[in-house]
């Protein structure tokens, strides 16, 4: 059993405030609310946002209603809470009313249940992030020569729980194909402004053969015969959903530098697979390039999340083609990364970059040192 970043969820709980985690559905945010309770010597009521009278309960704002809902208990635990209405003013009663109560929540749709908690529970939450999983949290099953040797699944199938814990490569491709066409669209499907879930599934497909390309939003609407304003929107819905991530491009105003367009990766390399249907070994892919630069984009997204490394991330470009993948900023310094497969010659930096920024650093990750950035320090 894998050991997930959040584990004991005690260190992220407190009287009176409402712990918030989201993530993309099948990651196991379940499995880690579940493993928490077991063990919590906590009075608890464990109850899902599916349950209709619980909908009723928490959506109605009355108080006669939902005081009576948690009598007795020191915390309240709720599934999938994004299904129910208004349930940021229901958690604020709670939390303002219960003395010493602990709140906990799930939920997979961040649009939803970010805009419905944000305002009522200002000042009374805290949001955690669970991806699926990283190679930090493998180390709780893999040492660190394994997780190499492993290192051509994570780029093919990606890292969702149920797909590692499959026996063979075929239940590999079933359960990613099945989570990708079964759980990963339906929060933004049936989102009432989404009418075109053809469209939508057009877009990815586009997306998925874009990977660590530059993206214009108005080529993506002629090839899909839609505005710009309607790619704007369901780029927004997808990132907001846990499916893509966007990285603008960075600039300081050199003249040459490149910003009016995006960068996207998807979440999990697996599901940016089960897209296009594309599962087939490395020896025999003509994208492993791209497989590459998103694998670590993400994982070092892992690992800035999980270890509380806070950065303002971007791509950069120049118009005569100069390129760096990652360009992180923190602690006013500048870090550039470049995602190498299997560099061809010493990897030197770009001689625009170093001219403009002639203080930030600079390296290139690859297969032989992935692993020392995308995991913590050793201790």
């Amino acid at each position: 059993m894998f050991t997930r970043a959040y584990e004991p969820l005690d260190a992220f709980l407190q009287p009176n405030k409402v712990l918030a985690v989201f993530g993309p559905r099948r990651v196991g945010k379940t499995t880690l609310l579940q493993a928490y309770l077991k063990d919590t010597p906590l009075k608890y009521k464990l109850d899902s946002g599916d349950n209709l009278r619980t909908q009723q309960v928490l959506g109605s704002q009355d108080f006669g209603q939902i005081l009576p809902y948690v009598e007795g208990y020191e915390m309240l635990a709720i599934d999938e809470a994004q299904n129910i209405p208004n349930i940021g003013m229901g958690l604020k009663i709670i939390v303002d009313q219960v003395p010493g109560i602990r709140v906990v929540v799930t939920g997979s749709s961040s649009f939803e249940l970010t805009g419905q908690v944000g305002e009522p529970l200002t000042g009374r939450k805290r949001t955690l992030t669970l991806y699926p999983l990283a190679q930090s949290e493998l180390l709780s099953v893999y040492n660190r020569f394994e997780l190499r040797e492993r290192l051509e699944d994570f780029l093919v199938f990606g890292s969702y729980p149920e797909v590692l814990q499959a026996a063979t490569r075929g239940e590999r491709i079933e359960v990613v194909t099945e989570i990708a066409n079964s759980y990963l669209l339906k929060d933004i499907l049936v989102f009432d402004r989404v009418r075109r879930s053809r469209t939508l599934l057009d877009l990815l497909r586009l997306l998925a053969f874009q990977v660590g390309s530059e993206v214009s939003l108005s080529e993506l609407g002629t090839q899909l015969g839609v505005d710009v304003k309607t790619v704007q929107r369901y780029l927004d819905l997808l990132e907001q959903a846990f499916v893509i991530v966007r990285l603008g491009g960075f600039s300081r105003n050199l003249r040459q530098e490149v910003t009016s367009k995006s960068k996207i990766y998807f979440l999990d390399n697996g599901i940016r697979n089960a897209v296009i249907a594309q599962f087939n070994a490395l020896a025999q892919r003509n994208d492993i390039g791209a497989l590459w630069e998103n694998f670590i984009v993400i994982e070092r997204l892992k690992r800035r999340t999980y270890g509380s490394l806070y950065a303002n991330t971007y791509f950069w470009r120049t118009y005569d083609q100069q390129e760096i993948d990652l360009v992180e900023e923190h602690d006013g310094r500048l870090f550039g990364y470049e995602c190498k497969w299997s560099p061809k010659r010493t990897p030197v930096a770009p001689k625009s970059w170093t001219t403009a920024y002639p203080d930030a650093e600079y390296a290139v990750i690859q297969p032989d040192n992935y692993l020392d950035f995308v995991l913590p320090p050793r201790s």
